[in-house]
Order: C-alpha cells, then structure tokens, then sequence
C-alpha cells in the first residue's frame, strides 16, 4: 500500500520559518524605570504573571 512512503515526500516551506534576522531570545536587554509608562509596568506584570504560569506547568 505505502502508505508511510507519502508521507516523506520533502516539503519547501521555506516561508514557515522565521528569518535568523528577525529571531530573538525575548529577553528584553534595555529597561528604563524612569521611563516607563503605565503600560509598560502592566506588560511587566503580565509578564511576571505567565512566568509563574509556566513554571507551575512546567513543574507539573
């Protein structure tokens, strides 16, 4: 039947990836306090927030 053959056909999804320029580790490098915004002190919580979640998942 060869069925398991079908499936190993290459693909060029050369567009699925991401490009190396655009990667990042999504640690942000620079963080003024005096500086930031309303907005950017909820980021930092929502951030904190979805740490934990992770962890606790993680952790599970």
């Amino acid at each position: 039947m060869g069925g398991r053959d079908d499936h190993k056909k290459k693909r060029n999804n050369v567009l699925a990836q991401t490009p190396k320029n655009q990667l990042s580790d999504g640690i942000d490098m620079e963080f003024s306090e005096e500086l930031a915004d309303a907005d950017d002190k909820q980021a930092q919580a929502r951030s904190r927030a979805a740490d934990k979640r992770a962890k606790r998942k993680k952790s599970l």
